[in-house]
């Protein structure tokens, strides 16, 4: 015996398709479909391909050892791939970042140096930090609204 009415596609109500749902920050107005970020993993492996890419530019350019440049570039860069992360991924991508700046850019032939604890923890914090201050935003909490719950007005 059927205890249910058979919508449009003959399926029960509950396996009907919902709307898209969509997120806003509590306060806002705007709203912004749900982005699914990568994997802490993949983020890192991005990361890693990108410094590399970014290490071969600097090499091109020749401005691999001219001073603040190599350092502001992988910062740059960890704040562009921190921002399409998540912030648990900030440390792999600070990783990455110090890996190839101190085998590129300090340092020739892809050859790492250690200069004491204090320096290289430093432009690990450095970059971890720009990466991780990037995917902040994204973890910040936002309530859930449903697309079928919005007038066309503008009010909800």
């Amino acid at each position: 015996m059927r205890t249910h009415r058979a919508g449009a596609g003959g399926r029960p109500p509950m396996y009907r398709a919902r709307p898209p749902m969509y997120r806003a920050r509590p306060g806002g107005r705007r709203f912004h479909p749900v982005r699914a970020r990568p994997a802490a993993a993949t983020s890192g492996t991005a990361a890693l391909l990108a410094c590399g890419a970014l290490a071969l530019g600097l090499g091109a350019l020749g401005d691999l050892h001219a001073g603040r440049a190599p350092y502001l570039a992988h910062l740059a860069l960890c704040a562009l791939l921190g921002g399409c992360a998540r912030p648990r991924a900030a440390p792999l991508i600070g990783l990455a970042a110090w890996l190839c700046c101190n085998a590129f850019a300090e340092h020739r032939h892809a050859e790492l140096g250690w200069a004491g604890p204090g320096w290289e923890l430093g432009h690990y914090a450095m970059f971890t930090a720009a990466a991780w201050l990037a995917a902040l935003p994204a973890a910040l909490p936002r309530r859930t609204v449903r697309v079928a719950l919005l007038r066309p007005d503008g009010t909800a």
